[in-house]
């Protein structure tokens, strides 16, 4: 059922590699085989992400899979990120069809990713509970502000989930040499130290995004 009000937001991307991941993104789209539809990217972008958290459960019986969990990232990204480009570059956009199927699947893989974190023994299941809870708080904002505001922000602090992915990359192989650190004389998980870091941030730029939302909203529907 067609909805002529409907109006697709602003798209705010402002993260390290935004213009050269856009044109490599726009260069792969133009050379995409026309069997392959954005519909195929995203299913390979979700068993990607799927494949990355056996990646991690299986490290807990061979480390060596953690290599796995690397290459396994990078597909998601082929198909994560190139799936809306090859959208846009055919110009076939279904802008409600396409967000909603985007971002649920979104929520599915970063429970595939977390819940690998979990079941690896690198990351104690309290804190993979805490960073799922507060990267979902946070995509909560998100969409609400989208909604309300009409502007979908897809990075901050100059990060977006590309440059996550990097980081787990770069986790993954600090793992095989350094999968514990020294903090004060105690020992920790390194994955636990990583987490705990994360919820700090996400629940910082949380706080900040919600305060200057409300405050927008707040003055453009202010009552006399």
């Amino acid at each position: 059922m067609d909805n002529p009000a409907f109006k697709d937001a602003t798209r705010v991307h402002t993260s390290l590699l935004y213009n050269v991941e856009k044109r490599c993104l726009v260069w792969l789209a133009e050379r995409m085989p026309r069997w392959v539809t954005p519909d195929h990217l995203t299913v390979l972008g979700l068993f990607a992400m799927l494949m990355t958290g056996l990646s991690y459960w299986a490290s807990r019986w061979s480390p060596l899979t953690l290599l796995l969990s690397v290459f396994w990232l990078a597909v998601n990204w082929f198909g994560d990120s190139l799936d809306g480009t090859l959208a846009r570059v055919r110009q076939e956009l279904r802008p409600r069809y396409g967000f909603y199927v985007d971002h649920i699947s979104d929520a599915f893989g970063t429970l595939f990713l977390v819940g690998g974190f979990a079941l690896s023994g690198y990351m104690s299941p309290a804190v993979a509970m805490g960073v799922l809870i507060a990267y979902f708080m946070l995509n909560i904002e998100v969409y609400l502000a989208t909604y309300t505001l009409g502007a979908f922000r897809l990075s901050f602090w100059k990060f977006s989930p590309t440059e996550l992915r990097i980081l787990v990359s770069i986790g993954s192989v600090a793992l095989l040499f350094r999968p514990n650190v020294h903090l004060g004389g105690a020992v920790y998980r390194l994955y636990d130290v990583g987490g705990i870091v994360a919820i700090f941030g996400i629940a910082v730029t949380l706080l900040l995004s919600v305060l200057r939302n409300t405050r927008t909203l707040y003055r453009a529907e202010r009552i006399s």
